[in-house]
């Protein structure tokens, strides 16, 4: 693998990505379908399992997210053995309205996923800009019955929920295209808002399988995260980057080196990688995040920041790395039923916004259904 490592995940037995996108049905240079690509990263990074965690709502950057993305996933699972899959919610209009939603509501959408063959959920809806657009607070009635339904049946949540500080303070202007800048309070909430909205969803579903995304962004103050890990024994983060949680890693290395091992059974490994934008990027990320975890090597980081890794012991290794995914999911990724996924089709395929992708989901019923 040229600069990456020789032998991909070397201490760790079935490694498993549990954080990927589709952005793109294609590649636009080579016309690559994500079919194939996606393949390509798996084996280029030795990866036994993957879980996509499907954008069918949110900022249409890089490309638009609509119903199709959840059609996307159930052919991937089709295609490619080993591969999980998270659904998610889709919204007829903004902001959220459940008389527009009679025959969608979320327990509705919760069924029709589950019987198609999802793995999980993803939900973005606290992410600042989706949550602005939903216009729900993640604690409201509005959420209530799906919250209830998924804790009863046991179902696994990818949240993605708040954003780094720096969002609010001083965003990039990177950050700000992509309509990641949060300063004007009236129009966004603030992180302290997200924050006590996440911790009266668990206190009101103290058994939620709920999984926050980036570390739940408390690389900068661990304890709130410890204290939460203390009082929700279902609850766990994954460590998909944010390169400003490694940096926050590197800078109290003795503290965090405790802290995952302490908590071995609760952290879980992604990359946050999506085809195609950042194929490159994924294998990057596989090899560093491995690397600053098992090893004590100096690395070149994020943003050319250099840090050293934290080399903890290796029990802890293979469970975040591959078993504590395995242990929420099971050891087989659920079957797809194909009739429920020609009826999710049919439902909501008018819903898809590129008439080019909608056509190529023909091919797909065609070859695979």
């Amino acid at each position: 693998m040229g600069k990456y490592l020789d032998i991909p995940f070397p201490r760790v037995k079935n490694p498993f990505d549990g954080h990927i996108h589709i952005h793109r049905w294609k590649d636009e240079n080579s016309g690559e379908t994500y079919i194939h690509g996606l393949e390509e990263y798996r084996r280029a990074c030795g990866l036994k399992y993957i879980a996509l965690a499907s954008l069918p709502s949110g900022n249409p950057i890089p490309a638009p997210r609509d119903v199709s993305n959840n059609i996307m996933c159930a052919f991937y699972k089709l295609a490619n053995e080993n591969t999980y899959a998270y659904g998610g919610f889709i919204y007829p209009s903004y902001p959220a309205n459940e008389q527009k939603m009679e025959n969608m509501s979320l327990e509705t959408q919760l069924d029709e996923l589950n019987e198609i063959g999802f793995d999980g959920i993803k939900m973005l809806e606290g992410k600042p800009n989706l949550y602005a657009k939903v216009g729900k607070p993640l604690d409201s009635d509005f959420f209530k019955g799906a919250f209830d339904k998924m804790e009863r049946e046991g179902t696994y949540i990818l949240m993605h929920a708040v954003d780094p500080e720096s969002f609010w303070k001083n965003a990039s202007r990177e950050q700000i295209e992509k309509g990641w800048s949060y300063a004007d309070e009236s129009k966004f909430p603030t992180s302290d808002s997200l924050y006590n909205q996440i911790d009266n969803v668990l206190k009101s579903h103290p058994d939620l399988n709920l999984c926050l995304a980036h570390f739940f962004f408390c690389s900068e103050k661990p304890q709130k995260l410890e204290s939460m890990l203390e009082k929700y024994k279902n609850f766990t983060v994954d460590i998909t980057p944010g390169g400003e949680m490694y940096i926050a890693f590197n800078e109290n290395r003795e503290y965090f080196k405790g802290f995952f091992e302490r908590y071995q059974d609760r952290i879980i490994f992604g990359t946050d990688m999506d085809y195609t934008p950042h194929l490159e990027a994924g294998i990057w990320l596989c090899d560093r995040v491995y690397r600053f975890l098992a090893t004590d090597e100096a690395l070149m980081s994020f943003d050319d920041h250099q840090i050293t890794g934290l080399k903890i012991e290796e029990n802890a290794l293979q469970k975040i790395f591959s078993d504590n995914l395995l242990n929420k999911l099971g050891t087989k990724p659920k079957p797809i039923n194909k009739e429920a996924l020609r009826k999710y089709i049919a439902k909501y395929r008018h819903l898809i916004e590129d008439k080019e992708l909608d056509k190529y989901i023909d091919t797909l019923i065609e070859k695979y259904l």
